[in-house]
């Protein structure tokens, strides 16, 4: 699988990064699996979070046989100095891991949450610590928030090396500001970060009158489901200036198709870009949202 500097932490990520909430939704067995076969298919990097139910009890197992293959990312939503320590504490000892490669701040969306981590009890000063102490290697960000949040946050946070957000088609189709990924994805590439996509496989919204039990997929947003889409859906996101990698959809059923779509990517040119970007201008925006 074809891998990319993710900035300048000197990481070499694959275009696919393992979405481990997936896990979730498993038995321990079927999530031992589905990991393996991740990791077998040449996937080197993988992201969790607390958020993610017991995704982080259902990796670990893996991880204690094949860290070593493993550029593992994780986050908070914790934005004090002792909360963030003690979720920290709490998932090096879910995941069985003594270090996290990637530690981010998770979901940042407003400017007053970056006023809470770089207050002088906040949680970038618990991020330096574990980062002097050797637990974490990496300091990153997570947002489904506008562009220009992520830009204050950079802007602020000094440490940032890493920024997650949504990049597809549809929200390149939006012509406003709060749906300029793409330009932020080159934008901060230049800067030297690494940038990580998501919501590469995301449709639309979820209708308001369909309940939860009653979804087919266990998403935060339908998504894309035929395999010819969601291989378009990745070669569409990867052909975006400044992405690194990105990561599957959530349902563990789409996993083994999008693993496909990305061991055979192949770049789009910028026809093939612009041709599904009209066709995406009439759907209704998956983000910004405020799922985690």
């Amino acid at each position: 699988m074809e891998t990319r500097p993710l900035g300048d932490t000197g990481q070499e990520s694959t275009v696919l990064t393992f979405g481990a909430i997936a896990l979730d939704f498993l038995d321990q067995d079927d999530a031992d699996d589905l990991t393996e076969q991740v990791l077998d298919r040449g996937v080197n990097h993988v992201d969790v979070a607390p958020q993610y139910g017991t995704a982080e009890v259902k990796l670990a197992p893996t991880l204690a046989d094949r860290r070593e293959e493993v550029f593992l990312g994780c986050k908070t939503l914790e934005r004090s100095y002792e909360g963030a320590w003690e979720k920290l504490e709490a998932s090096l000892d879910r995941l069985g891991v003594d270090h996290i490669d990637l530690y981010q701040f998770h979901a940042v969306t407003e400017s007053s949450e970056i006023d809470d981590i770089t207050a002088d009890d906040g949680a970038l000063k618990a991020y330096r610590e574990a980062q002097e102490e050797g637990i974490i290697d990496h300091i990153g960000l997570t947002s489904h928030g506008s562009p220009d949040v992520i830009r204050e946050a950079v802007d602020r946070i000094p440490d940032l090396e890493t920024a997650m957000f949504p990049v597809n088609a549809t929200v390149a189709a939006k012509d406003d500001d709060a749906h300029a990924f793409p330009a932020l994805a080159r934008e901060l590439s230049e800067q030297g970060m690494g940038v990580l996509a998501i919501k590469t496989f995301a449709k639309q919204p979820w209708p308001d009158d369909l309940a939860d039990e009653e979804r087919p997929y266990n998403t935060w947003y339908e998504p894309y489901d035929d395999p010819a889409e969601l291989r378009r859906s990745l070669r569409f996101t990867l052909a975006q200036d400044g992405v690194t990698t990105l990561t599957n959809a959530g349902d563990p059923r789409l996993v083994d198709d999008i693993l496909d779509a990305a061991a055979d990517f192949e770049p789009m040119d910028d026809d093939e870009q612009a041709a599904m970007v009209d066709e995406r201008r009439s759907e209704e925006s998956p983000v910004p949202t405020v799922d985690i």
